[in-house]
């Protein structure tokens, strides 16, 4: 059986959504179930927006969230996969892209930062331990862009260093599926930065 994961993503950084934002949370939450009539479960990161982009998908779907420190956006977590408290969010960043050197921390100047490779690996353990878990269930994760380039990362088994950058629009919509096939490829992308919600939105 499979395990459909649909992921919608979000911005950077620990701030509440702009009135275009809040604009697309509400058409994504008015669209979503008419590609998906229903859902398993629905998670979503810590983070500022990603909290309330999730909430009218939750009234929409009528369920719970599930909070989740792992889906947080590069750089707002420690070397050990913990959050920064707001307060301890690194406000100065690296010089370089963080796949340019990706096993130097994404904030040098905060002591204990995670690295991109450490990252990669918390999203990596999320998705294996969510496709264990929601095995035959379609569930819905609600995140940051860097969270679904981790995501490539890890299905498409990427190296370090990357060639390719995969670009999302916020609240685009991305659809992994989790093949329970022996001798094939266990992850199938269906498509990548769906966003039919925003044609008719002035954005």
């Amino acid at each position: 059986m499979n395990t459909k994961e649909y992921v919608a993503a979000k911005g950077y950084g620990n701030v509440g959504l702009t009135l275009k934002g809040q604009r697309q949370a509400a058409a994504l939450a008015a669209w979503l179930p008419t590609l998906l009539p229903s859902i398993d479960a629905l998670y979503s990161s810590t983070m500022l927006r990603a909290r309330e982009t999730v909430s009218p998908l939750a009234q929409a779907y009528g369920c719970d969230v599930t909070f989740d420190d792992r889906l947080r956006e590069i750089g707002n977590n420690r070397l050990d996969h913990t959050p920064w408290d707001d307060e301890q969010l690194p406000t100065k960043w690296a010089d370089y892209w963080y796949s340019e050197r990706p096993f130097s921390p994404v904030a040098p100047i905060v002591e204990g930062g995670e690295t991109m490779m450490h990252f990669r690996a918390r999203v990596g353990m999320l998705l294996e331990d969510l496709a264990q878990r929601h095995r035959s269930q379609t569930i819905v994760l609600v995140c940051h862009g860097g969270v679904v380039e981790a995501t490539f990362a890890h299905v498409f088994n990427t190296g370090p260093w990357r060639r390719c950058e995969v670009w999302d629009r916020n609240t685009a919509v991305t659809h992994f599926e989790y093949v329970e096939h022996p001798r094939r490829e266990v992850w199938r992308l269906h498509f990548h930065n769906r966003e039919d919600h925003l044609r008719d939105l002035d954005v």
